[in-house]
């Protein structure tokens, strides 16, 4: 089995490690797609993290809410995420 890369978080370090054992993802094509994968998956729980933190909006220069933008991040991270899934043949039905 082959290590987590560095720049993961404990969670998405979890993740890898669960993947890559249950499915047996060993090949070059497959690690890359993982990586992307748990990259995806840590990108959009740190947007969901600042959102949190700070609200789901925020003001713009005229005084009007809008969505904060971490909501499209960790919605375009999410989207990522399950491409990379439906590229190893996962289904996001199988993963938690």
């Amino acid at each position: 089995m082959k290590k987590a890369p560095k720049h993961l978080k404990t969670a998405a370090k979890r993740m890898w490690e669960r993947l890559q054992a249950d499915f047996c993802i060993d090949d070059s094509a497959g690690l890359c797609l993982l990586e992307a994968a748990c990259s995806a998956y840590q990108l959009s729980e740190d947007a969901r993290e600042l959102v949190r933190r700070e609200g789901l909006t925020v003001t713009d220069r005229f005084g009007q809410a809008r969505p904060h933008p971490g909501c499209a991040i960790e919605r375009d991270a999410r989207g990522q995420m399950i491409a990379a899934f439906r590229a190893l043949k996962l289904s996001p039905g199988e993963v938690d």
